[in-house]
């Protein structure tokens, strides 16, 4: 495969340009995991920008007072591999994304019903795709496309206890998240790899939403059940070599076999100054039958080769995920301090490509007074190929057997002004692909390469 696409997350380029092209706009940086209707709680550069320039003709106050909100925001990621990898390289890859919220009781007296849709347009190549990555070197890699992306209602009841949210929905933008892992660049620490590898078309995930019921009980703020019934196949079982082809603009809504997620979330120590902390317990389920494959989450090719005529019959995880401050400074408003975070995901050893997959990391936000709104991060994940691959390469006497790909990754984000933050970010790969072998060199593996750069994110 030597065709190159892209999935997202950490780099600088586009000041200038960016900065003139959005001066009239707000935006939204990923920090509460990846959810995608978060964007409207994120700071704005409107509110570093002259008047006239903040709200031209006052269009989102009057909108506002109307119950309808809209944000736009650019990522752009300036990466590139000096060393290792199957080849060496500097790549940009950007992303744009328009968003709209309604509150539908302000506008129509229909109380807790809400709507939300948001699209994105893509563009740029990935050093993933190039290097057979499995864990995507930046979370908005993906293949070039302007596409509708969420399109949901929701409605909330019982003094907002109840949610009920149905329409095209990701599930990366409500399961299986860390508060932690929005610190970084790279796509696993949002969607794993075990499981935009593991689910056809890497399942409900950016770029693809599909179908779905989604069903949240928040009878406390120490408490939250979760769980949603989703397509499986966001690319409606498409046979094209990347399932964005299937898919191209995000306007298909496919039914295939569904995908059932669960999720119980637990707070503890949510006093004002406490250690905070959450534990969260789930599971996925695919309901179906389908074909190993090659690629992960948005067609990016990642080393591995299916197992000859291997269909997959077991297609469930279970995980769990910890987020936990260590130390947090006294008289800071919200939680500024030292927290750690951990993620671990196991599916059945046959069957799938990846059967293993953890994390765990430190971040540090706010701890210098001059930049109370930085954050550092430190991380490590592990993606572990399926003793079933490793066995059949051994047993055909190849010269490179696939067991593991792991990645270190450190991430400084710097708010140059409320709405507006780059992101210098290095990482390490340790056996790119799960330890494959170079398609330029059979008898040897991809070399472990190092990632270096930088995200500028702009949020109107």
């Amino acid at each position: 495969m030597a065709w190159v696409l892209r999935r997202p997350r950490c780099s600088l380029q586009v000041a200038g340009t960016l900065a003139a092209a959005l001066a009239a706009a707000p935006a939204f940086a990923q920090s509460e995991g990846y959810k995608s209707d978060h964007i409207f709680r994120e700071p704005s550069i409107g509110t570093s920008l002259p008047g006239d320039l903040a709200d031209p003709g006052g269009i989102h106050a009057a909108l506002a007072d109307r119950g309808v909100k809209f944000a736009i925001n650019y990522i752009g990621n300036v990466l590139g591999n000096p060393i290792g990898g199957r080849t060496q390289g500097v790549y940009y890859d950007g992303r744009l994304e328009l968003a709209v919220e309604a509150d539908l009781g302000t506008m129509f007296g229909w109380q807790g019903l809400s709507f939300f849709a948001n699209g994105y347009q893509i563009h740029g190549e990935s050093v993933s795709g190039q290097n057979l990555l499995l864990m995507p070197a930046s979370s908005i890699e993906a293949a070039p496309s302007t596409r509708l992306f969420e399109l949901w209602l929701e409605q909330k009841l019982f003094d907002e206890t109840v949610s009920l949210r149905f329409g095209q929905l990701a599930a990366d933008s409500e399961f299986m998240l860390s508060n932690g892992g929005g610190a970084f660049i790279n796509g696993t620490w949002g969607w794993p790899s075990i499981a935009g590898i593991d689910l056809p078309n890497g399942g409900p995930s950016y770029p693809m939403a599909a179908p779905a019921v989604r069903l949240a009980l928040n009878p406390s703020d120490a408490f939250e059940l979760r769980t949603g019934l989703y397509t499986g196949d966001p690319a409606g079982n498409c046979t094209a070599p990347s399932p964005v082809d299937c898919n191209p603009n995000g306007l298909e809504f496919p039914f295939t076999d569904p995908l059932l997620i669960a999720q119980a979330t637990f707070n503890y120590n949510q006093g004002a100054d406490t250690l905070q902390g959450t534990f969260k317990l789930g599971g996925w389920r695919l309901f179906g039958t389908f074909p190993q494959q090659d690629i992960g989450s948005n067609g990016l090719p990642i080393g591995l080769r299916p197992l000859p005529g291997r269909i997959v019959e077991e297609a469930y995880a279970f995980y769990a995920i910890l987020d936990q401050m260590l130390y947090r400074l006294p008289g800071a408003g919200d939680p500024r301090g030292v927290a750690v975070f951990g993620r671990i995901v196991g599916a059945p050893l046959e069957g799938n490509l990846i059967s293993n997959y953890w994390e765990a990391g430190l971040t540090l936000s706010g701890l210098w007074d001059a930049r109370p709104d930085d954050t550092l991060g430190v991380g490590f994940a592990y993606t572990g190929v399926s003793p079933e691959v490793s066995d059949l390469q051994k047993a055909l006497r190849r010269p490179v057997i696939a067991d593991y790909e792991a990645l270190m990754e450190i991430c400084y984000t710097a708010q140059i002004v409320p709405g507006f933050t780059i992101q210098p970010d290095f990482q390490y790969f340790w056996n790119p692909g799960g330890h494959v072998r170079d398609p330029d060199d059979p008898t040897k593996a991809v070399p472990n390469a190092a990632v270096l750069g930088l995200r500028s994110t702009v949020n109107y």
